[in-house]
């Protein structure tokens, strides 16, 4: 994976692929990361030389991940919540065939106990490169492979056969009748074989209408892509809509500003003297925001992490794509020192692109803006770390796992009602005690303006979708205004009915 994350997330693009299992990652530690074009990747891994699972998904999947079981830099699995239907995935990495028996019991130990852990009601889906060959032909083994494997079964071969038995899998990659060259995932010289495959439950294979291996990609100098399309049965949701929010940053601009407060001014006859009911002044305000400023479309920003992936770099890896699609048609010398000058070509213009990307980055330091390009990606990496990116899995009263929206919000609200209706232990009342009765002074307008200079800007709007900038900028308009509504509030004894409206945002 090292130096070619954003051009795995191209062939997944071009491919059309959602989630991708990869082996032999040789990236240490436990973590997930974006590798640009809105895919995310999760990896362990515990040595740079060797060894190494990983699994990389979609953008539109990445907030349906549940959790993340990283078992060891062999076996790793990643739970989905997909329209109510649960998917588990699980990537791994078989040992080689001369590696010790105990590093292999180990593997299919691992491999064993995180099947085992999957409910019985919920889909799997295991894409594992076993070192093994299966074999063509399927005489004995019908229950758990079709006939279209390639060549002789070794001991290896054994093992696969004898766990997908054991767990009642199906090796779906020999179900599908494919030339050769779609069946054959591993090529290096002069061997050509099949070791990479994907499985699932027998009683779910009706629900996979191909698998292949993808031929011409050159990610991989040995190893090839196999894919296969699986069609779930799920219940159909309303899409929630994409939340627009008006652009309130531009007030930082006097000229926004400026331009603000005039079309407020006509909104409201001609004056800047706001109404006297919070209603209608928040009205005004919001409507008035939606047309000066704009509204933002609800959609992520370009990714940044990849921001050097510019035309050279494309063009160079498009090159190296069709030597590697040259030479496996023909295996000269000639054709494989072409595919190799331009593997060497690509690691460079790679390299070129992210020292001039971050050379400008750099530069740009020493301005305001530079500043924020470097928060703004700090914040989006802490991001992209997370596995989980949103709390949408809670337990019910019985420990049942709850995924739907309306069940997680239905959760909450009893969760809430019974802390705030809680009933403690109440202090005893001291007898006695005089009470003190005296006039509350009336809020003067120094104290709201001393108040509303203290506030920050910048802060995360409530409810009301009406932050602090708007009060500053309309200076001492909002100053009287406030005012009197604050000692309204205070004499009636009633606040406005839109204050008493909270979010709450769960903590991941």
């Amino acid at each position: 994976m090292a130096g070619k994350g954003r051009e795995l997330a191209d062939v997944m693009e071009r491919r059309k692929v959602d989630i991708l299992c990869v082996q032999e990652t040789r990236w240490k530690v436990s973590k997930a990361r974006s590798i640009g074009a809105g895919f995310k990747l999760f990896y362990y891994g515990v040595d740079s030389k060797r060894n190494g699972v990983g699994m990389v998904l979609k953008e539109e999947f990445v907030r349906n991940v549940l959790e993340v079981k990283r078992v060891s830099d062999r076996v790793m699995s990643l739970k989905l919540e997909i329209e109510g239907v649960m998917l588990n995935v699980v990537s791994g990495y078989a040992p080689q065939v001369g590696c010790e028996i105990e590093e292999k019991e180990r593997f299919w130990s691992e491999l064993d106990e995180v099947i085992e852990s999957i409910p019985t009601g919920e889909r799997v889906v295991i894409g594992v490169d076993f070192n093994g060959h299966v074999g063509e032909g399927n005489t004995g083994d019908e229950e758990v492979m079709g006939k279209f494997g390639v060549k002789e079964r070794n001991l290896e071969g054994q093992m696969v056969m004898d766990f997908a038995k054991r767990m009642d899998k199906a090796v779906v990659n020999t179900y599908f009748q494919k030339r050769e060259e779609h069946r054959v995932t591993y090529k290096s010289g002069g061997r050509r074989t099949q070791v990479d495959y994907i499985l699932c439950r027998r009683g779910n294979l009706k629900e996979i209408s191909d698998c292949k291996v993808v031929v011409g990609e050159s990610v991989a100098r040995q190893h090839r892509m196999v894919v296969c399309r699986m069609t779930l049965m799920v219940c159909k949701k309303k899409r929630s809509k994409i939340e627009k929010k008006t652009k309130w940053l531009k007030l930082k601009k006097e000229e926004c500003c400026e331009e603000f407060r005039q079309k407020l001014r006509q909104a409201l006859g001609g004056q800047l003297l706001l109404p006297d009911d919070w209603e209608s002044t928040a009205e005004v305000i919001r409507e008035t925001g939606r047309k000066v400023l704009g509204v933002s479309s609800g959609r992520r920003k370009e990714d940044k992490e990849t921001w050097w992936w510019n035309e050279e770099v494309q063009d160079s890896i498009q090159r190296k794509r069709l030597a590697k699609k040259k030479w496996d048609m023909d295996r000269t010398e000639e054709n494989r020192q072409e595919y190799k000058e331009l593997q060497r070509r690509v690691k460079r213009e790679v390299s070129k692109a992210k020292q001039k990307a971050y050379s400008e980055l750099y530069t740009r330091l020493d301005t305001r803006e530079g500043e924020k390009d470097l928060y703004r990606l700090a914040r989006q990496r802490d991001r992209d770390g997370k596995d989980v990116q949103q709390v949408r899995v809670i337990k019910d009263r019985d420990g049942r796992v709850l995924t739907s929206e309306e069940s997680v919000q239905r959760r909450w609200k009893e969760y809430f009602e019974e802390l705030m209706n809680e009933e403690n232990e109440r202090e005893k009342r001291v007898e006695g005690v005089n009470s003190v009765e005296q006039k509350v002074d009336k809020i003067r307008k120094d104290k709201v303006r001393k108040a509303l200079k203290r506030m920050k800007s910048g802060k995360a709007v409530g409810p009301d979708d009406i932050p602090v900038e708007v009060w500053k900028c309309l200076g001492e308009a909002a100053v009287e205004f406030l005012t009197s509504l604050f000692n309204r509030v205070l004499e009636s004894e009633r606040m406005p009915e839109e204050w008493r409206r909270s979010v709450l945002v769960p903590d991941l």
